[in-house]
């Protein structure tokens, strides 16, 4: 913290007419040394150093020249081996000493960069902690682009930095923007570059078909050199501090919505810093008619992977499994996924879509998949509801293995415990479940008496259940009484056939 101007006034003044020492004046003035120290350097004083003798003067000299040829050499090993030498002082003290002593890098300056308007964007990731989706926890991604002129801002979010999210995040900003720039810089990321020696750079092929596609060149920046891009350093900085900051959403969805409202309001109407007289705004509809016109046919978005079905009808692709038909056992198919839906095809053909899902070991399926394949065997409906079980609630495992120990019916089980979670819900049955485990009891009684001890003390009424078997609904069917005066009718008939 800088000191008053009166209080350096007397600092100068003590020290240069009263010949006070720096300790003298850090006690009078009520100040740390350090701040005397620093004063006094301002005003062009010397450092002062000590005079007296030290126990590592005499080392001094080899100290000085071993640090030269190796700056980076740690105190511990210099320590080492000037006790070789016949050194005898203590670790700390001489760690102390040699922080004095080691020689300091010279500051580096940098020239201010100025770049036109079109020419040039910056991207990079931003990781903004994990977000939980069920099972999962996957990361929570934000990629930015930034044009370097109007300081734009292009905001969106990802569970990975995979390529496809990478090249996504490009072309959401091409479309937002209408046009893209010339040059995109980039940092060293393994989606840019693959490899660097020296002055040969060996790009990702995939990010350098993407960069043809949309005529741009791919640009990165020197190794350990993050100033090159600091206008989206200082984005992501933005972004944290402004948009991120004490926010609540719901899913990803939602901060994406809220991420582009953002970019179109608040971000966009502070003051741009290659123009002061302009907004964000302003500045990026002057640079828009200088971007790049996009191609006719835009980037294909899908992530496309190879994937071998083994002896149940699913595909594995991104920690979850989805169904396919079962005739398609022991052959490998093709996944293409979007940010939405995933494809499975069998050559040309698409065999399955389901909705995507960012959870972890889930099944997702197709009940036309499943009933064909139940249809075929018989044994497969009582195992199929105990699959069904155990992904709903996970605990129920554990029952149904001590369960079966001690010879119990599993398949009544099951039902009892389907038929708990269609009326409590997964959770609760899930909570349930763990109750009666910790008291030894893994039977669907005890999980029913959970539910009732739980439902009683949030003080809740009984769950309906949502359907009724058929014959207890054909008991409650209402009955019409067939009217009796068509009987008196059939009566008097008869009676005039007989008088004939």
């Amino acid at each position: 913290m800088a000191l008053p101007p009166e209080l350096e006034a007397q600092i100068l003044r003590y020290y240069h007419v009263e010949k006070w020492r720096i300790g003298t004046i850090a006690r009078q003035l009520h100040v740390h040394h350090g701040s005397v120290e620093r004063v006094l350097r301002q005003a062009g004083v010397p450092r002062i150093v000590a005079a007296r003798p030290s126990r590592i003067d005499p080392w001094l000299p080899f100290i000085h020249e071993t640090l030269e040829k190796f700056p980076s050499l740690t105190a511990s090993r210099l320590y080492a081996m000037v006790r070789e030498r016949g050194y005898c002082g203590g670790p700390d003290h001489f760690r102390h000493l040699i922080a004095l002593h080691r020689p300091r890098p010279a500051a580096e300056a940098y020239l201010r960069l100025v770049s036109l308007s079109g020419d040039q964007g910056q991207v990079d990731w931003g990781h903004f902690g994990h977000l939980q989706i069920g099972r999962a926890r996957r990361p929570l991604m934000a990629f930015v682009m930034v044009l370097s002129w109007s300081r734009r801002i292009y905001l969106r979010f990802f569970l990975d930095a995979r390529m496809e999210n990478f090249l996504r995040g490009h072309a959401g900003a091409f479309e937002t923007w209408g046009g893209l720039p010339r040059v995109l810089l980039y940092d060293n990321l393994k989606s840019a570059v693959l490899e660097r020696v020296g002055d040969a750079i060996r790009f990702h092929p995939t990010l350098l078909a993407f960069a043809g596609h949309y005529r741009y060149e791919p640009r990165p920046v020197a190794v350990a050199r993050g100033n090159e891009k600091g206008r989206v350093e200082r984005a992501i900085r933005y972004v944290r501090d402004s948009f991120f900051a004490a926010r609540t959403y719901t899913d990803l969805a939602d901060l994406n919505r809220q991420a582009e409202a953002w970019c179109l309001g608040q971000a966009d109407d502070r003051l741009c810093p290659q123009d002061r007289t302009l907004t964000v705004r302003e500045a990026f509809a002057q640079e828009q008619s200088h971007l790049l016109t996009l191609p006719d046919n835009p980037w294909p978005q899908e992530e496309r992977v190879e994937a071998s079905v083994g002896k149940t009808p699913y595909v594995r692709f991104d920690l979850n499994d989805y169904s396919v038909p079962h005739t398609l056992v022991r052959k490998t198919l093709t996944v293409l996924a979007d940010a939405e839906r995933v494809r499975v095809l069998d050559g040309p053909t698409i065999v399955a879509t389901h909705l995507r899902s960012y959870d972890r070991g889930q099944q997702i399926e197709d009940p036309a998949h499943i009933a064909e394949l139940v249809e075929r065997k018989a044994q497969a409906h009582a195992q199929r509801g105990m699959n069904w079980l155990v992904q709903a609630v996970p605990a129920s495992r554990t029952l149904l293995t001590q369960a079966a120990e001690r010879g119990e019916n599993l398949g009544s089980i099951t039902v009892t415990l389907g038929r708990l979670v269609e009326r409590y819900g997964a959770a609760e049955v899930e909570a349930a479940v763990l109750m009666a485990l910790a008291r030894g009891v893994p039977h669907p009684n005890a999980v029913r008496q959970a539910l009732e001890v739980r439902r009683e003390a949030r003080d809740q009424a009984p769950p309906v259940a949502p359907c009724l078997p058929a014959h207890v609904v054909a008991r409650d069917a209402q009955v019409l009484p067939h009217r009796l005066e068509t009987y008196d009718q059939l009566s008097r008939t008869s009676g005039g056939q007989n008088e004939s």
